[in-house]
């Protein structure tokens, strides 16, 4: 993706930027690039030096600050989903603060906060602390920490909306997200590999902790493993949806494909100062 102008140096390898009015941290390391948004800490781009970039953005994702940005790592807090209102959260759609960064030979590792706010508890109302960490190497892990500062408990679900970019759609295989799957609710069971000739959006409810994406065109492996999920959401939204979303070019569904580090149905209880942390890494595995 193009780097916003004008830029002010933080460090050697980081700078930061702005772009329609949204502030992006730009790392530029000499194994890596990548860079997040403070709108939602939102992971944009992530390429190991002589590697395709492993994140998709769609080139016509808003950076007006007014929705939510379309590719790359979305976070989704305290719930994921259409089960209550802004969908997949709030967490994504508000400004994080810069916390900390540290850096040495093999890349970065940079943190983001967000705490509840007047505006956060007219939509939720509970105390928190959310940290967003970004450990930024040639390979990425990406972690969402949440911790309970409120006097009770309460459930949190969520997800980290990974866009994966890949050659195309109709060439790839995924391994390790089992075989049991929830599809609108409805709870199904596919030993097939899967073939993307549809809509595909799925829940699935037990996957392995790794998963492979195997990208032919690429000729590459991702490896994908998540911790502090209960599920790995699968979606493509293909031709149809495509078309219908502003946010997308009507061909962007055969470069991406999301697969979700996922807590469904806001399963996870929190006690009073207890913390869940739950993650993402991506890694090259030929």
């Amino acid at each position: 993706m193009p780097l916003p102008h004008p830029t002010i140096s933080l460090s050697d390898y980081l700078s930061v930027s702005e772009q329609d009015g949204i502030k992006i941290i730009q790392i530029k390391h000499p194994k890596v690039s990548a860079s997040i948004s403070l709108f939602g800490a939102h992971l944009l781009h992530f390429q190991p030096k002589g590697q395709e970039d492993f994140i998709w953005m769609s080139e016509k994702a808003d950076f007006s600050g007014k929705t939510p940005l379309r590719g790359g790592i979305p976070l989704c807090w305290p719930w994921f989903g259409k089960s209550s209102l802004p969908s997949h959260g709030f967490a994504r759609n508000a400004i994080w603060t810069l916390k900390e960064h540290r850096e040495n030979e093999n890349g970065v590792i940079l943190s983001m906060i967000l705490e509840d706010s007047p505006h956060t508890r007219e939509i939720w109302p509970h105390a928190f602390h959310l940290e967003a960490q970004f450990e930024i190497t040639e390979d990425l892990k990406v972690s969402l920490i949440s911790t309970n500062t409120d006097k009770i408990p309460y459930k949190i679900g969520g997800a980290l909306h990974t866009y994966l970019n890949i050659q195309n759609i109709s060439d790839i295989g995924i391994h390790g997200l089992g075989e049991a799957y929830l599809e609108r609710g409805e709870s199904k069971t596919c030993l097939k590999e899967i073939v993307f000739d549809h809509e595909i959006d799925r829940i699935y409810t037990q996957p392995e902790n790794e998963i492979i994406l195997i990208d032919k065109a690429f000729e590459r492996q991702i490896k994908i493993t998540n911790a502090g999920h209960n599920a790995v959401v699968l979606w493509n939204p293909d031709s149809a949806l495509s078309k219908q979303m502003q946010d997308m070019k009507d061909e962007g569904y055969k470069t991406m494909v999301c697969v979700e580090s996922c807590i469904h149905d806001r399963s996870v209880l929190l006690q009073p100062g207890q913390k869940h942390t739950l993650s993402t890494s991506l890694s090259r595995s030929s």
